[in-house]
């Protein structure tokens, strides 16, 4: 019963970085708004919203439900991933600066991001989201949450990255960043 304890107190604290992420992209989308920002697929936010929220919901009840047991041989290293997804995802929200938001939002004119891990992937922090949400499940084995997450997040994943590929593609590349 520790072990539940401790799974829930370490998604209270994934639910209170995902209301920081919140609290920190309002200032990056009034300053992209302000420069003629244009906001893309806004039809998108309120699954996502409902999604994640949903996913955080269903780490906790299937775990406490089923009183799904902690097995060390996979809760440790998925414990690693989520812990490494933070780190990605923190270093997308650094190298965009202003310009990160939880919303597509292009503002003309403005190069296309190029450099921290946007070097190696257009979408690194899908592959943060992408990760976490086999992972965060997987600490405490609530395989049906990391999968039914996995599916769902991929339909949505399918359609934002086409929104966001569109928008971006109106953007300059440099190739010297």
């Amino acid at each position: 019963m520790v072990s539940h304890q401790l799974y829930l107190g370490l998604i209270a604290l994934t639910a209170i970085e995902r209301l920081a992420e919140l609290v920190r992209g309002r200032r990056p989308a009034a300053w992209s708004f302000e420069r003629g920002g244009v906001e893309h697929g806004r039809g998108q936010w309120p699954f996502m919203v409902t999604l994640h929220t949903g996913f955080l919901i269903g780490c906790v009840t299937e775990v406490w439900v089923q009183q799904a047991p902690f097995i060390p041989e996979l809760g440790w290293p998925m414990l690693a991933i989520a812990i490494g997804c933070q780190g990605l995802r923190w270093w997308c929200i650094r190298t965009l600066g202003k310009r990160w938001n939880h919303k597509v939002i292009v503002v003309p004119g403005m190069p296309h991001i190029q450099t921290g891990p946007y070097r190696w992937f257009s979408h690194p922090n899908y592959v943060a989201v992408v990760l976490e949400g086999i992972a965060l499940p997987l600490i405490h084995t609530a395989v049906y949450t990391a999968v039914t997450f996995t599916v769902l997040n991929a339909i949505l994943l399918t359609v934002r990255i086409r929104c966001e590929n569109a928008a971006l593609s109106t953007l300059e590349r440099h190739d010297d960043q």
